[in-house]
């Protein structure tokens, strides 16, 4: 047995039994490394997710820090060279195939083209549905976890998951960006989404060979 698989069965020696091999050989999108992108992303590798492809063009501020997971430190650095490497101190195994860019829907097939599940991590309603709309037209097979409805605190209950066919939706569906964002509640809902990929992935033992 290699070294690398032998940590990587101490290191997830607590999964839950027989889920472990599924999710190493699994591919996860995440559009957007934001509140829920880099939550989602932190979820995935410690679950065991053997490779995530990541696509954001921002830089770490300040004022991200109420609820991403960046620190002090990263500020000023590019959201994907900063959450690459918080990725890689948890597992240093697991592979990253990182896109520094804006992209556009003509971009999604190809950037996310080896992804069994997306994850849709992106603050803007108009982006939101052109991404979903692109996804759903290049891979109607695959399944898209989005997000909708996060701003707030409190109201826990409010957050839930709406299934319609392969779209799969975290949020109230209802609160606006008026109210602000907590971190309790992006935080939430972010393992939300990488929750319901987990179940996917594990569910269809792996959605496209």
């Amino acid at each position: 047995m290699t070294r690398q698989a032998m940590k990587s069965i101490d290191l997830f020696s607590k999964n839950v039994p027989g889920t472990t091999g599924i999710l190493l050989r699994a591919v996860v999108g995440i559009a957007g490394c934001g509140g829920l992108g880099s939550n989602a992303a932190v979820a995935l590798v410690r679950a065991g997710v053997g490779k995530l492809i990541l696509a954001d063009y921002d830089v770490v501020e300040e004022s991200n820090l109420n609820r991403q997971y960046y620190f002090q430190s990263d500020i000023g650095k590019k959201k994907i060279e900063a959450l690459s490497g918080h990725l890689k101190s948890i597992n240093p195994h697991v592979h990253l195939a990182a896109f520094d860019r804006r992209f556009s829907s003509r971009d999604i097939p190809e950037i996310f083209k080896d992804a069994d599940v997306l994850i849709e991590a992106i603050d803007r309603a108009e982006t939101k549905s052109w991404l979903i709309e692109a996804w759903r037209t290049a891979f109607p097979e695959r399944h898209i976890v989005c997000a909708s409805g996060l701003s707030g605190a409190g109201r826990t209950e409010t957050l839930k998951v709406k299934h319609s066919g392969k779209i799969h939706i975290v949020g109230d569906g209802e609160s606006d960006m008026s109210r602000g964002l907590c971190s309790a509640r992006v935080a939430i809902a972010a393992n939300m989404e990488a929750n319901v990929a987990i179940e996917l992935l594990i569910t269809n033992n792996r959605l496209r060979r």
